[in-house]
């Protein structure tokens, strides 16, 4: 070759290495180089001088068969590993100047002339892998820059500036400058790459950790169902049975020892209450959990825990799914009270014959027994529920005593065969009003079976004691300390008394204390004294005499009593009290007692009265008996 050829092939040479890498792969494979894709830039202007793939890259397309040297072998993996994480970053700088082209043409050149003789000599081992490591590294920048100038992005003039200063450094400061540059690159690709691995990993971290606590969740339910299951197996169900007392929206118990509170009441779950429509006042029986945890109730220290109810077997003695069916009390059709309730039984029993000569009660009847103190009203009531036991045993008979004396409670509980429901004065306001709520509500349940039921009240006005007491005072008081929010509980109790139109009726008779020198039974007396539809007025002077029963006879009747009675009782009942309104009271009752005692029974006296002759103003009452 002569000079001039070796001067044009330098010049040829120093254009070559001035283009970038993806301009000399455009040349080469314009020129029809196959396999270039893996050539770096020295080998690649070899092969653009030469016009053939090195001896080396086939090499490399086609691994030998021969087995590496084994420090060649370690190295090379050391080095894979450290430049791994390396090659998914894409931040690195993509290009290079002319001065840091013709360094890596430089070694570029002394790689491709050790690597075309099929080996190469370093001094030791580290100075082996430090030359692969560059190497690698090198591939890498050529491939990122490929990209980056297919891109076109603006980036790269500023990776330019930074790759050539350090393109600068290396080449100035040598290879151990080089080996530390490369280090920190490594050790920040492995921070960055880490961080993406840790980001990626966390998210399925915690997508894994999600799923096991669900897991953990759902095992634990199983187990503690399953304990529980165990525990409802080796708790003991006990039976019991109660009436249902909801006592606000969030509370309901089964009394089990009557109407009032115990610590052997038993906790109904909501649910129940609303699968079964369980309403207030139901006779419940079913099966309680003895040895469960219960509901607590109450505040402070009254605060108590209640065995829970599991089961419900019986409401009123039918199956839950048929009480379901049952009417509700409050769309029944009321009407005036059609059948009569006969007290007549003895004929020494003079109470109750003067009662239905003055005052008939039929079933479905409000009534009240209008008594001052010490009139004979306990007896009287006695009288009447011992009377409706015997002449009406298909009804239902309930004795409420409001604030009593304790001695009055057992000889009612004693003398009258009926369900006796009692709270003596010694307990508190409250639990007065919560025994007779609970007394009116299940008398309504009763009725809307179709039964009748007959509910005697001791005394309406001392439960409007009670209602005043323990209400909430709302700043409306009426004359006597009586807040007017206190009178309509005691008016609702009252209220309940109806006829039943398809069958059914609920009886109240209660009493109504009078000239007790207190303002506010008189407030209260006054406030129930229309409500009723029979009354029965007892006089003070007539008993003050001993005379009992000391009824006013003018005063007391039955409103609608023709309905009670036949036509012709109906005539002869109503001339009798055209005879003894004549008199004045004292004189009245005792005629009536008198001409009573003759006869055996009411009928008799009724047939008396028919055959005597008419009234005239000139002669004495008792010559028509």
């Amino acid at each position: 070759m002569t000079q001039t050829d070796n001067m044009a092939a330098a010049d040829n040479q120093q254009d070559l290495a001035k283009l970038k890498l993806p301009e000399l792969r455009k040349m080469a494979s314009g020129m029809g180089l196959r396999g270039i894709s893996g050539l770096r830039k020295g080998e690649l202007i070899t092969a653009i001088k030469t016009g053939a793939v090195p001896a080396r890259a086939a090499k490399e397309q086609a691994p030998a068969k021969e087995t590496p040297d084994p420090a060649v072998a370690e190295g090379t993996a050391q080095a894979q590993a450290r430049t791994a994480p390396a090659d998914t970053q894409q931040d690195k700088p993509a290009a290079e100047k002319t001065s840091a082209n013709d360094n890596q043409d430089n070694r570029d050149n002394r790689d491709q002339s050790g690597s075309g003789d099929g080996e190469h000599r370093y001094e030791s081992r580290s100075a082996a892998r430090r030359a692969r490591r560059n190497r690698a590294r090198h591939g890498h920048r050529d491939q990122h820059n490929e990209q980056q100038d297919g891109q076109g992005n603006q980036s790269e003039q500023r990776d330019d500036s930074r790759q050539d200063s350090r393109s600068e450094g290396d080449s100035g400061d040598g290879k151990s400058n080089q080996g530390g540059q490369d280090r920190q690159d490594r050790s920040r690709d492995n921070r960055r790459d880490q961080h993406h691995n840790d980001g990626g990993s966390n998210s399925r971290r915690g997508r894994r950790n999600r799923r096991n606590r669900r897991g953990r969740d759902r095992d634990r339910d199983q187990h503690h169902n399953d304990g529980q299951n165990q525990n409802n197996d080796q708790d003991e169900l006990q039976e019991v049975a109660g009436i249902l007392d909801v006592v606000d929206n969030n509370a309901a118990f089964v009394r089990t020892t009557g109407y009032h509170t115990s610590p052997a009441d038993v906790y109904i779950n909501n649910n129940l209450i609303r699968r079964f429509n369980l309403r207030s006042g139901d006779a419940i029986t079913g099966q309680v959990k003895m040895g469960g945890g219960g509901q607590s109730h109450g505040n402070g220290r009254n605060r108590r825990k209640y065995n829970p109810l599991v089961r419900v077997d019986t409401v009123n003695g039918m199956h839950p799914e048929e009480a379901k069916k049952r009417p509700e009390f409050h769309k029944l059709t009321p009407l005036y009270p059609n059948q009569r309730l006969r007290l007549e039984t003895e004929q020494n029993i003079l109470t109750t014959r003067v009662i239905d000569l003055i005052m008939p009660i039929g079933k479905g009847q409000r009534a009240l027994i209008v008594s001052p103190p010490k009139a004979g009203k306990t007896t009287i009531l006695q009288n009447i529920a011992n009377a409706i036991a015997t002449n009406n045993p298909e009804c239902y008979l309930m004795v409420v005593l409001v604030d009593e004396r304790p001695e009055e409670v057992t000889d009612m509980q004693r003398s009258v065969n009926g369900e006796v429901i009692a709270s003596t004065f010694d307990r508190p306001p409250g639990e007065h009003t919560a025994v007779a709520e609970l007394a009116i509500e299940r008398a309504k349940r009763l009725v809307e079976m179709g039964k009748d039921v007959v509910v005697l009240l001791d005394s309406i006005t001392r439960l409007g004691r009670a209602y005043n007491n323990s209400s909430p005072a709302s700043g409306r008081i009426l004359s006597g300390g009586v807040d007017s929010n206190a009178l309509y509980p005691p008016k609702r109790f009252l209220g309940a008394a109806r006829n039943i139109e398809d069958g059914g009726s609920l009886t109240i008779i209660a009493t109504a204390m009078v000239e007790t020198g207190s303002a506010g039974d008189t407030v209260i007396f006054e406030e129930f004294k229309g409500t009723g539809n029979a009354e029965l007025k007892l006089d003070r002077k007539i008993s003050e005499r001993r005379v009992f029963p000391a009824v006013d006879v003018n005063p007391s009747g039955t409103r609608k009593d023709e309905l009670l009675m036949a036509p012709e009782e109906f005539r002869v009942v109503h001339k009798l009290r055209r005879l003894l309104a004549g008199l004045d009271p004292q004189q009245a009752i005792d005629l009536l007692i008198k001409q009573l005692k003759k006869t055996k029974s009411n009928g008799e006296f009724l047939t008396q009265v028919t055959s005597s002759a008419p009234m005239a103003a000139d002669k004495d009452v008792e010559e028509y008996f």
